[in-house]
């Protein structure tokens, strides 16, 4: 489990196929002390494994399954990384629960000024933009932010300078593919409220729980 707030950056610095998978050497900006082989690390958002360590250097497995849903599958040696270290319970949760479980990909479409603010629009497919609300979170390349509005196709977030300089998005170009990881609240939710049972299993046979009936009684809608 992840905050979204990134520790740093790093930079691939070698990949190698691993039958389907790749396995990356990543050279981190920052110190990695009291983390050891077998600890997480969020690559852009994405929750990998460190399974060699040596200094600054570690190294991680990368499945076909997350190549194929986040933008490691593209990603090339001398690129930067924003790289955060799993949570521990004792420390502040300054952003909000990230999994490390990329959901899919979207695409930086517009970066403007505001202010000492750049607002970012960010291209998303309505699977993801579905569970995304104004004023919710979304991690994007591991980094949490705001939405400061949404809809079906599309949201904007307002990057202050310290993000901009700490994470890759200061780095982002318009055109460029992102990781994005929706709230899991949200995805929670929709499954408990759709009353979904196992995939063998018809709605009308499950055994109650929440449904619109009981959140409408309850006064939630």
């Amino acid at each position: 489990m992840f905050t979204g707030i990134i520790e740093g950056l790093g930079t691939i610095t070698a990949i190698h196929p691993s039958g389907q998978g790749s396995r990356f050497s990543i050279t981190s900006d920052f110190e990695l002390a009291e983390t050891r082989i077998g600890d997480s690390v969020a690559v852009n958002g994405a929750c990998l494994t460190a399974v060699i360590l040596h200094g600054r250097r570690f190294t991680v497995d990368v499945s076909p399954e997350t190549l194929k849903r986040s933008v490691l599958g593209r990603i090339k040696i001398g690129e930067r990384v924003n790289l955060e270290r799993a949570l521990r319970l004792s420390d502040r949760l300054d952003g909000h629960l990230v999994s490390g479980h990329v959901d899919g990909i979207g695409t930086l479409r517009e970066k403007r000024t505001l202010a000492n603010a750049i607002v970012i629009t960010t291209s998303v497919p309505e699977s993801l933009s579905r569970y995304m609300i104004e004023k919710g979170s979304v991690a994007v390349d591991g980094t949490s932010l705001t939405i400061n509005r949404c809809d079906s196709s599309s949201f904007d977030v307002s990057i202050i300078p310290h993000t901009a300089g700490l994470t890759t998005i200061g780095l982002k170009k318009v055109g460029n593919a992102v990781n994005i990881e929706t709230d899991m609240i949200g995805k929670y939710v929709e499954r408990f409220v759709l009353n979904r049972g196992p995939a063998d299993r018809p709605a009308e046979e499950s055994d109650g729980g929440i449904d619109m009936a009981l959140l409408a009684k309850s006064g939630f809608i």
